[in-house]
């Protein structure tokens, strides 16, 4: 039986309203649904909801005021500086994972990294409506990075358009900036079967308490603002908070565990791949409601101690992931 949470108490919360627009939620009032699994299960204690509509006031750590660790070029792709010239310019790692002398702002830091999985030609799940995984996560992604920064959060994408970037260069931009938060940004396909509810999945580093912290909190926060859309959901039998294991006991997927030293989470939300569930993550309003509850995740996870929940043992897998992530036949866009 899974308890769905209702809105943090530091956050206000968009919901579906009966005639299917977002509306903002309010009150104290906790909602619950259940949830079959087969073979995993997982419990979501409910926090306290807010009686007010205010904004939280979030205790963000002070960004280093240092030496460049990254560089916003002039047309606003994010780079890991290498090194800072004396005139001023940087030696920076490209997308593709070279080297390149270029201008731009400078970055000494972060309070929060978000990552848009895939990009360019690398387009990740497909919808059969052919909504792309690449372009949904990239807009969840700025739009979460928009409400971030309402809160005085300084925030970076790691992915700033539709262009290719590897999982060498994506890690780069995190552990140079070092973050109190990295949130890797995806959406899922080819799920096990239905299932009575949303079927998010949060993976952590296996090594990190507090990634692991991480992913309960965005696993409740998710499924607690998915759960007032009555759709045909679907979803993997393990569906939940978890970790995915390499053969030698690492963190299986290259963006965890590249990232190690920084708490750090990836997210799954929803299958693409379910025409339901496409039609809703394609739709800028339920964008919106994703990108808030994000935003909910990070900010229980800076202000609070909630240890999250909806963890689960994850069921052996062989298959691999999908491809992309690499440097082979990488073009990178246009740095001036």
């Amino acid at each position: 039986m899974l308890a769905v949470a209702a809105v943090s108490a530091t956050v206000v919360a968009l919901a579906r309203s009966d005639n299917g627009e977002p509306a903002a939620a309010a009150g104290t009032t906790t909602t619950t649904a259940s949830t079959a699994t087969s073979g995993a299960t997982a419990t979501i204690v409910a926090p306290t909801t807010s009686t007010t509509n205010a904004e939280p006031r979030v205790e963000w750590a002070a960004v280093p005021q240092g030496p460049a660790r990254a560089v916003v070029t002039p047309n606003g792709v994010v780079l890991a500086v290498l090194v800072v010239n004396t005139d001023g310019t940087f030696v920076a790692r490209t997308p593709c994972g070279g080297e390149e002398r270029v201008t731009g702002v400078a970055l000494a830091g972060a309070n929060v990294v978000l990552d848009p999985g895939h990009g360019g030609d690398e387009p990740g799940a497909v919808g059969p409506a052919g909504t792309t995984e690449k372009s949904v996560n990239l807009a969840v992604a700025e739009e979460t990075k928009r409400q971030l920064e309402a809160l005085g959060a300084t925030v970076v994408l790691t992915r700033t358009a539709d262009y290719r970037i590897t999982l060498q260069s994506r890690a780069a931009i995190v552990t140079s900036l070092q973050p109190q938060l990295f949130v890797s940004i995806h959406h899922n396909a080819s799920p096990d079967g239905p299932r009575d509810g949303p079927g998010a999945e949060t993976y952590a580093q296996i090594a990190s308490a507090e990634s692991k912290r991480a992913s309960g909190l965005l696993y409740e926060e998710i499924v607690r603002a998915f759960s007032g859309y009555d759709i045909a959901w679907v979803a993997d039998r393990d569906a939940g908070a978890k970790y995915r294991q390499r053969s030698d006991g690492g963190d299986y997927y290259g963006i965890l565990n590249r990232t190690a030293g920084v708490p750090a989470v990836l997210s799954e939300a929803a299958f693409i791949s379910n025409p339901p569930e496409e039609e809703l993550v394609a739709d800028p309003a339920f964008q919106a409601v994703e990108a808030r509850a994000i935003t909910a995740a990070v900010v229980r996870f800076i202000d609070t101690r909630d240890a999250g929940s909806g963890f689960v043992e994850p069921y052996p897998r062989t298959e691999p992931a999908g491809p992309g992530g690499g440097a082979a036949g990488c073009v990178d866009p246009p740095l001036r």
